[in-house]
């Protein structure tokens, strides 16, 4: 599914937002009231209607019907699904492979919807809602919508195209947690001096302690999140992407709709 002009606007804009919303903090003046539950219910209040400028984009430039809105919905209720089987246990989040293959398949701006709907769905049904559910929807997103930006979509087959899809997904999977570290690290007033923020400093010295404050808390569930991303990618990469091709090959979604006169 191509990106055209507005779509890549339309993924451009809720990603600016998403960047700001994340690193905000980092520029705030020492005597900046940080809360995440004050901005979170705005953030999300856009970001819904991004994501449907972002639907509408990509179907006015691909000529997109029901179909793909019916097969985004499927997957999203899968993903959503999968989530609850590791519950985030060390780590263990086997919706993240899907993510990505999806991603690959469906392209970069479905692709950033599927993950952000997914994880939407998911904290509906594991009663995960919070202030940091739109930044989980906006990580999940970046992750499937960056699957969808790799190489060579329509030429790369086999082994390659799973071990660079495995090879991604390890990435995504420390990524994301970093991401959302940086969305809740702020605001815990109670670490150690050397990892904990400091509102008006330095942002070279607040990114320092950021990342020992990574380092010390969430890689043991980072690293095991990659593990199980390329683990389920390698196993059942090759037999996922066949039925997702073959399911977008039958619906037949850039088929142009012809029309015959009644008889």
């Amino acid at each position: 599914m191509r990106l055209g002009a507005r779509s890549v606007a339309a993924l451009l804009l809720v990603s600016a937002i998403g960047v700001a919303a994340f690193a905000w903090p980092l520029m705030a003046a020492p005597t900046s009231s940080l809360a995440h539950a004050n901005d979170a219910p705005w953030l999300f209040a856009a970001l819904l209607p991004l994501l449907l400028a972002v639907v509408v984009a990509t179907i006015a430039d691909s000529g997109l019907d029901a179909k793909a809105i019916a097969m985004l919905g499927v997957l999203a209720a899968a993903g959503a699904a999968l989530r609850p089987l590791g519950a985030g246990t060390a780590g263990i989040e086997p919706m993240f492979f899907l993510m990505v293959l999806s991603g690959r398949v469906l392209g970069p701006g479905f692709g950033f919807v599927l993950g952000s709907l997914s994880m939407f769905a998911s904290a509906l049904l594991t009663g995960g809602v919070g202030p940091w559910m739109p930044f989980q929807m906006l990580a999940m997103g970046w992750v499937s919508m960056g699957a969808g930006l790799l190489p060579a979509p329509d030429r790369l087959r086999g082994r390659r195209e799973s071990a660079m899809l495995a090879a991604y997904g390890a990435v995504a999977s420390v990524l994301y947690g970093t991401v959302m570290n940086l969305q809740g690290w702020p605001y815990i007033g109670s670490l150690a001096s050397g990892v904990s923020f400091v509102p008006g400093d330095p942002l070279p010295d607040n990114l320092a302690r950021f990342v020992a404050y990574c380092l010390a808390t969430s890689l043991g569930w980072d690293l095991p999140r990659a593990l199980v991303t390329v683990t389920a990618t390698l196993a059942l990469g090759p037999v996922v992407l066949r039925a997702l091709r073959r399911a977008t090959r039958r619906a037949a979604f850039e088929a142009p709709a012809r029309f015959k006169a009644a008889e």
